[in-house]
């Protein structure tokens, strides 16, 4: 393990913020690429409610962190930290400071503190608890969890479904709770990474994201989001669970008109973008906030100084 910590910075905030074209500008000037920090743009296909770059884009500032994997695999915050320290060492062993960016607050945890190594859950016993969930509910599920794994169960919420099925699958895959697992120190290289959160008006934000949202219906995001309900995936899956996507798909199954799938979605994008900003302020103490010229200036001199380093 290298004794010099590697170096990034990352440009994180609520969807909608402005977080991406910050960064292209940023990675423009100063000739660096951008590891994105999405965990939906891991998923290919999943391009336009993902507001992942276009080619365009991608030819003007080298994005990485993109398109890792095809539905139905799943790819977890573990995977994108492991391929994001191997980009950023990459930049660093040539004199460049890496760019990280995105909303994903999770995943910057795992690359910034690291998590425990946990044991893969089968593919069986992962179907089994699935198909459980599906037959008598997640609260039926929470309650088996409550025998095998009590710590883990008391910190979640009955109807939490994807990390029951995580807390009851890492159990009968290893015969282990996951919350003895997960007390195991992390081994992971040491990484100076310092955060800035772009920050906006609460209105202003509220105005980008309905914007946003009736911009990618227009781009076709409908017809994108057809293709992945023709999949037929677990409604556990992440990408079935995704904001924006998760309304849309409501008016294919036909729960809810096109006009009240779209409100819905905005609705949940603005509490989204609320609950981003939450974790930030909780989990990211250190971070610096600001607009978008005050943070500029900050990553300016943060990188020079960076560089210099090298």
């Amino acid at each position: 393990m290298s004794k010099r910590p590697l170096q990034a910075i990352a440009i994180m905030g609520a969807t909608s913020v402005g977080k991406s074209a910050l960064a292209m500008e940023l990675a423009a000037q100063h000739g660096l690429s951008i590891i994105s920090c999405d965990s939906m743009q891991v998923y290919h296909e999943l391009d336009i409610g993902t507001a992942k770059p276009s080619e365009e884009e991608q030819r003007y500032v080298p994005h990485e962190a993109i398109n890792c994997a095809h539905l139905p695999e799943l790819f977890s915050a573990a995977a994108w930290a492991e391929l994001a320290r191997e980009k950023i060492r990459a930049q660093n062993e040539v004199g460049r400071i890496a760019i990280v960016c995105g909303g994903t607050g999770l995943y910057l945890q795992a690359l910034i503190k690291g998590f425990a190594t946990i044991p893969e859950v089968s593919d069986t016993i992962r179907a089994h608890y699935q198909a459980l969930q599906e037959q008598y509910g997640t609260p039926y599920l929470h309650a088996q969890l409550t025998k095998v794994d009590p710590p883990l169960a008391s910190r979640l919420p009955e109807h939490d479904t994807q990390r029951i099925l995580r807390g009851l699958g890492v159990y009968h895959s290893s015969g282990r709770p996951l919350s003895e697992w997960q007390q195991q120190e992390p081994n992971i290289p040491p990484i100076a990474c310092k955060v800035f959160v772009l920050d906006l008006e609460r209105e202003i934000l509220r105005k980008r994201i309905a914007d946003r949202f009736f911009l990618m219906i227009e781009r076709g995001w409908l017809t994108e989001v057809q293709w992945l309900h023709q999949l037929h995936l677990a409604e556990t899956h992440p990408a079935m669970r995704a904001v924006g996507y998760r309304q849309l798909l409501d008016y294919l199954d036909g729960k809810c008109s096109k006009e009240l799938a779209i409100e819905q979605g905005i609705t949940a994008t603005r509490r989204f973008a609320k609950r981003q900003n939450t974790w930030f302020r909780h989990q990211q103490k250190e971070a610096l906030w600001g607009d978008y010229r005050y943070l500029y200036g900050q990553m300016q001199d943060y990188i020079e100084q960076s560089t210099q380093k090298f």
